[in-house]
């Protein structure tokens, strides 16, 4: 059993979200899946960036820090797109954990990387949030830091393929994803 701190995306804590922290809990793990914006989530990407500029980055990073506060140090740190790079922003506050699952975009510095670090990116292919250049120099600077990272690409399937709700949604690249994730979280 996996502890799992699964952060959403720039939509906000949206019912795909509890879904999928359902799913994982199902699967016998913990799973704690935070609003980090304190208001309901909202239906356009266009509306979450706005929700995401009236909030601040640095009050969703804070709710996020203080949502671990009482979580074990190796708890998973997993998110959705916005959530990857939060999730990303938190391991080096978190160097315990036991890894790092980023689902529709990258996240985490190679300072924060300890050798051995279990990483799994789940994306899109092509991604028009995460350029192909990007997420290349992103991956081999996390592997020379030591990251025992697995980058999973979903060709055709639209940024945020595992929600059902979104025209994004590809059921073939989810249930891929999905048997992926518990895997990963079943541990090496």
């Amino acid at each position: 059993m996996a502890h799992v701190a699964l952060f959403h995306s720039v939509y906000g804590l949206r019912p795909a979200v509890l879904a999928a922290a359902d799913r994982l809990r199902a699967a016998g793990h913990e799973v704690h899946a935070p609003d980090l914006y304190g208001m309901p989530a909202v239906d356009s990407v266009e509306e979450g960036f706005a929700l995401l500029d009236r909030i601040g980055q640095q009050t969703v990073l804070d709710r996020a820090r203080a949502a671990l506060d009482w979580l074990p140090p190796d708890t998973v740190l997993a998110g959705f797109s916005m959530g990857a790079g939060v999730a990303g922003a938190l391991l080096a506050h978190r160097p315990d954990t036991a890894g790092l699952l980023l689902l529709h975009g990258t996240g985490g510095s190679p300072e924060a990387v300890r050798p051995g670090l279990r990483v799994q990116l789940h994306l899109a292919d092509p991604d028009a949030y995460d350029p192909p250049e990007e997420v290349a120099q992103w991956q081999r600077e996390l592997t020379a830091a030591g990251a025992d990272l697995v980058v999973h690409h979903y060709p055709g399937a639209g940024h945020l393929f595992t929600d059902p709700t979104v025209a994004d949604h590809d059921p073939v690249a989810a249930d891929l994803t999905w048997n992926r994730v518990l895997a990963f979280l079943a541990g090496p």
